[in-house]
């Protein structure tokens, strides 16, 4: 990828204490008691170990250490301010762009260290993908180009029209959009409501075949209707990938998360299957936010 190119785009985008767990990838994952289908492909386990963030001099995050397994939703959730932004950040590689960002700690993808000295963060981010909390088409670009943006950024150009428009036909249908924009694929990203752009920039992340999909408050600038529909495609997208979403939205967790993290002030709070977060939490904390007495 041609420099110039590479920080366009990233540009562009941008805008816009607890025990280790084994994460090795697994044929299937068990099915919640809402009787949620098995994931057509395996997915790819993350696991993060005391990491540690910061912007400048200030520290936003302290030794946070949890695991992701392949197939399943975990929800991040904790007040404003508690570090779940800068967390899901650090897990692509992002939150180093930031002026001042610095992490340390060990964040694995299948067991391969995505901070160490040989890993590429470009590679990086294009296996572990960022859908952000305020649509951010390419506004100089229609709809089928910004889905293709990151196929030919990512070594695309090599690809032919036809196999391109596939990839491109295959994204928009994985991201539920594909029936709604079909006849116009030429219009402006820009041209679509707010939930459809949300749902163009999921295809656009999963255009590059990701391992993980990480996504930060997808909902939280989208209408009712909308919102349903983001959580809809994130049950339909868990049976492809792993995904992460930051959230504020405790029934929004409740319904689309396996597991639940709760933070606060930079730290890990409790983890664990979403059901007993909001049940029967072990830390006092932990019951106080989720049942809406602080945060």
């Amino acid at each position: 990828m041609a420099g110039s190119d590479q920080a366009r785009f990233e540009t562009e985008v941008t805008r816009v204490d607890t025990p280790e767990r084994d994460l090795a990838p697994t044929p299937q994952v068990p099915q919640r008691p809402s009787g949620r289908p098995q994931p057509i492909v395996a997915g790819h386990g993350m696991e993060a170990r005391d990491v540690k963030a910061w912007y400048g001099s200030s520290q936003a995050l302290h030794g946070i250490s949890v695991g992701f397994a392949a197939n399943q939703v975990t929800a991040l959730i904790g007040p404003s301010g508690c570090g779940k932004s800068t967390f899901v950040r650090c897990l692509n590689r992002m939150h180093e762009e930031t002026p001042g960002g610095r992490v340390e700690g060990s964040i694995t993808l299948d067991g391969h260290d995505i901070y160490a000295s040989d890993a590429d963060p470009v590679t990086v981010r294009s296996k572990i993908g960022m859908v952000f909390q305020k649509p951010n088409p390419f506004p100089t670009k229609s709809i089928f180009e910004n889905v293709a943006a990151g196929l030919k950024l990512s070594g695309g150009k090599r690809i032919k029209r036809a196999d391109l428009s596939e990839r491109v036909e295959r994204s928009l249908r994985g991201a539920g959009l594909w029936d709604e924009v079909r006849d116009r694929l030429n219009a402006p990203g820009m041209s679509l409501s707010g939930g459809q752009q949300q749902r163009l920039c999921i295809a656009r992340t999963i255009a590059v075949e990701p391992d993980v999909v990480l996504m930060d408050e997808p909902a939280s600038a989208l209408d009712p209707v909308a919102t349903l529909r983001i959580e809809e495609l994130i049950a339909e997208l868990r049976l492809r990938y792993t995904i992460v979403i930051v959230t504020h939205n405790m029934q929004q967790a409740a319904r689309v998360a396996d597991s639940t993290a709760f933070m606060l002030s930079g730290e890990l709070v409790e983890f664990g299957p979403t059901d007993k977060i909001f049940t029967n939490p072990d830390d006092e904390r932990t019951e106080q936010y989720v049942t809406g007495k602080f945060g």
